[in-house]
């Protein structure tokens, strides 16, 4: 699967022109509603042999923050076995649970501690989400070799986790989008 694959269907399902309102509470020209791609078939496989492509040989886990990370997740665990490669799944919640377990990282069963993993995630601004989700990965005992975003809005997620010790690697960018 290609990048241009990714771009096309983005561009079909997921990029809107107009004003918007992100989560930071900024305004903006430009809005990815990377569910949409995501969510499909086609969106699903592409992004899924795309990160499958990438992804460190070591990494035995993969996973990223609720909600925008859990479609991509189950992708990717799908298409590696499909292609013979052993991936577990984790998500990360937003806020702890007041029962049960109260785990912040859900489904760390086939993730020893000290498992190399991914983090992942649909749309990244400043990836300030992003960096806390790692936080509490490493919390958990997981150790993050490697973070692959869909779409870096090119807004300064990756000097984000260059700070924070990390390399963004982004399927696409809002430039490649907007072009």
């Amino acid at each position: 699967m290609s990048q241009a694959k990714l771009i096309e269907i983005l561009k079909e399902k997921s990029v809107k022109i107009g004003t918007f309102t992100l989560a930071s509470g900024k305004e903006s020209n430009f809005y990815v509603d990377a569910r949409q791609t995501t969510l499909s078939s086609e969106g699903a496989l592409v992004i899924a042999d795309l990160i499958l492509e990438h992804l460190d040989p070591n990494v035995v886990g993969i996973g990223g923050p609720v909600t925008g990370a859990i479609p991509i997740v189950g992708a990717t665990i799908l298409r590696a076995q499909q292609q013979g490669r052993s991936l577990n799944g984790f998500m990360v919640r937003k806020e702890r649970k007041g029962h049960g377990t109260g785990n912040m990282v859900e489904g760390l069963g086939g993730l020893p501690k000290g498992s190399k993993v991914c983090m992942v995630e649909d749309t990244v601004t400043t990836a300030g989400s992003l960096v806390k989700a790692i936080r509490f990965v490493e919390e958990a005992g997981l150790e993050v070799v490697q973070c692959i975003a869909i779409v870096d809005r090119e807004e300064g997620a990756a000097e984000t986790m260059t700070d924070a010790g990390f390399t963004l690697l982004s399927l696409t960018t809002k430039t490649e989008l907007m072009a």
